[in-house]
């Protein structure tokens, strides 16, 4: 077993659920990315609007003067690896891979604007699809499915094969459960507990459940974000074990060393592998 690769979460918002407001200049979230980078983590996502439930929407205008100059500033500073913009509008997209993204990070999976798609294909950059019921503002008022984890396959599942239809490349795709956006504890959790059956689609999968509310509804004493690495960890590893081919953490340190302990029992034992 080798370990997933992380993604580590640099926010530049002012309402984001864990950190929001931390980094509130372009020299802050630039030396938060390079700190992220130094302890292990693999790709650096850059976002400028919060998609907390409830969230209220910002316009591609700020996003883009939030993410671009932090993306250009990473590059500057050195930072080869990849970067990723967490958005779901296509206008920003496009600024942000001209400022040197690599990737798009979208949970409307392509499906905010008529030419979401279009842009995807055009600028060949890879491409999360994420899953999301409903809109932050609205997305967990009372979410319902008969079958969770097979109703978020197969949606996940049409929408790789529109992108493809569009002309995104089918290596450019990955695929994200969407943990926390639309769905009650007991939904994320079967959806972990099944993440093989979104792997084994082909297409590798992000897993994001990091700091997030489902941890404080298993342990009432997490009521602050920052409270909730273990929970975090224990989200990273079973996500690992079930396939997940890049985590997003806000806390890359512990991550990486949990992962690549993870990596080394199971390099131990054959029967593990």
């Amino acid at each position: 077993m080798t370990r997933p690769r992380v993604m580590g979460i640099v926010n530049l918002t002012p309402d984001s659920f864990s950190d929001g407001g931390r980094l509130s200049t372009v020299e802050a979230g630039v030396a938060h990315g390079l700190r992220l980078a130094g302890q292990g983590a693999d790709i650096l996502d850059i976002g400028g609007e919060s998609t907390r439930p409830g969230a209220e929407p910002v316009d591609a205008v700020e996003e883009i003067r939030r993410t671009v100059p932090v993306i250009a500033g990473l590059r500057a500073a050195g930072w080869a690896g990849p970067i990723s913009i967490d958005t779901m509008k296509p206008q920003v997209a496009r600024a942000a891979v001209a400022a040197g993204a690599m990737i798009w990070n979208d949970v409307t999976a392509l499906g905010f604007g008529l030419d979401s798609m279009a842009a995807a294909a055009e600028l060949g950059c890879d491409v999360v699809l994420m899953h999301m019921r409903g809109e932050p503002r609205t997305m967990q008022a009372d979410p319902r499915y008969d079958d969770v984890v097979a109703e978020v396959a197969d949606w996940l599942a049409a929408r790789a094969e529109a992108a493809l239809a569009a002309g995104v490349a089918r290596e450019r795709i990955w695929l994200d459960p969407g943990i926390g956006f639309g769905k009650t504890t007991a939904h994320n959790l079967a959806l972990t507990a099944h993440l093989d059956r979104l792997a084994a689609t082909g297409f590798p999968v992000l897993y994001g459940a990091s700091r997030k509310r489902m941890i404080q509804l298993i342990d009432p004493s997490s009521t602050h974000a920052g409270d909730r690495l273990g929970g975090s960890l224990a989200l990273a590893l079973e996500a690992a074990r079930r396939g997940a081919s890049i985590i997003r953490v806000h806390d890359v340190r512990e991550t990486v060393q949990a992962l690549a302990v993870q990596a080394a029992v199971a390099a131990s034992d054959p029967s593990l592998a």
